[in-house]
């Protein structure tokens, strides 16, 4: 059983450095280094949910998607907490929050456009394979703050 028990605690290790490393290629911009993390070809389709997007399916399209949120962001970063991983056989299950501070394109001439900070909260599904772990899908919800709800006016 220790052997098992071993090999399980490994698998998490791993899977655990597969998550953050998904998250530092996204901070550094590095779509290179991002599509290196998701499951090769198309014979497993991979997809992704970005926070207030539709469901994207596939390599090409998920990929694309990251090509497109990285032109339009000179800044992100991801403080990940809550950080929960589930395994059966070759599939992991992370889920977490992300606390996202991101700042788009400069404003007349300033540096780095206004931060923002964002609560969202992620699944990331992992399958094993030979090189690794990598992702097999992603799916980010945003998390109402009580800021927002405030905002809604109460029905009568």
């Amino acid at each position: 059983m220790n052997e098992e028990h071993a090999q399980a605690a490994a698998d998490i290790a791993e899977v655990e450095a597969a998550n953050t490393a998904y998250y530092e290629a996204l901070e550094r911009g590095d779509h290179e280094d991002l599509s290196a993390r998701w499951l090769p070809g198309e014979d497993l389709t991979v997809s992704c949910v970005h926070p207030g997007w539709p469901v994207l399916t596939g390599r090409g399209e998920v990929l694309r998607s990251y090509a497109l949120i990285m032109a339009n962001t000179e800044y992100i970063q991801f403080f990940l907490t809550d950080v929960n991983i589930a395994m059966t056989g070759d599939t992991a299950l992370v889920t977490c929050t992300e606390n996202i501070l991101s700042g788009g394109p400069a404003e007349e001439g300033n540096a780095l456009g206004p931060l923002v900070g964002q609560l969202v909260v992620a699944t990331n599904v992992f399958r094993r394979t030979d090189d690794g772990w990598k992702l097999w899908s992603h799916h980010g919800s945003p998390v109402l703050t009580e800021s927002d709800e405030d905002d809604e006016e109460p029905s009568s």
